[in-house]
């Protein structure tokens, strides 16, 4: 019965763990920027620690977790690392990461819808207004103005919504309106190509610096229209990185 008798080393390695349960309540609680930034370190000189001293309970758990303190520093500590780097005249290169971030998790809800309705082949065409306003387009549709949500673009896009029949027009981080209805493409060539939801796509950004996403109900296929021209086919990950490129 020897095995049940804890050893000194047990003792401490259930007080520890006992003790950073307790400190990790009381910090939640507190809720600041820093004292989760204590609790890194003191996590951090634990590890070593019970590396020194062969606690291994304690040891499995803080190398679990470990992979993520760096990320947890840069998400908790991202304002005030823009400002140290904005001293040291590196701004550029490192804020474009943490820009980049910001965008892409703005934008995610849309490619999800993107991707959701391109596999189902549902229909749909989404206006991403640049620098020329689209104000007249929105005046005359059905004014929405919500937040970027892929349920909302799912379920204004389903074919037995009001609303489905036309664009939705998407300013900055908010869907401004949708039941859009856009001018045709002039270009004979596309004429004879597609159908109306498509050259509505790229007919309107023959008028503006607008971008058209054209969700084809027919193959699903996902096309981009710019300046008058169209790509189609286009890869969710090209997609992404074209929306990013119009957001800086």
């Amino acid at each position: 019965m020897e095995f049940l008798i804890p050893r000194f080393k047990d003792i401490v390695d259930i007080f520890v763990i006992a003790f950073l349960i307790y400190q990790s309540l009381l910090i939640i609680r507190k809720s600041g920027g820093y004292q989760v930034l204590w609790g890194l370190l003191f996590l951090l000189l634990l590890y070593f620690l019970a590396s020194i001293f062969e606690l291994k309970v304690l040891s499995g758990l803080l190398s679990g977790i470990r992979t993520y303190w760096i990320m947890a520093i840069v998400i908790l500590f991202q304002p005030e690392l823009r400002t140290i780097l904005s001293r040291l005249n590196l701004a550029k290169e490192f804020q474009s990461v943490f820009s980049k971030t910001e965008q892409a998790s703005v934008y995610t809800p849309l490619i999800d819808a993107v991707s959701s309705m391109s596999f189902r082949k549902t229909g749909a065409l989404i206006i991403l207004e640049n620098k020329r306003k689209l104000t007249e387009f929105i005046q005359n549709s059905e004014v929405i103005d919500s937040a970027i949500s892929m349920r909302l673009i799912l379920a204004i896009f389903n074919t037995k919504s009001v609303l489905h029949d036309g664009a939705i027009i998407i300013r900055g981080n908010r869907i401004m309106a949708a039941k859009v209805v856009l001018p045709l493409s002039k270009n004979s060539e596309y004429s004879r190509k597609f159908g109306t939801r498509h050259l509505a796509g790229i007919g309107i950004t023959e008028v503006s610096d607008c971008i058209s996403i054209i969700v084809s109900e027919q193959s699903g296929q996902v096309s981009v229209a710019q300046g008058g021209t169209i790509t189609q086919n286009i890869a969710f990950e090209e997609l992404m990185q074209i929306i990013s490129d119009a957001a800086k």
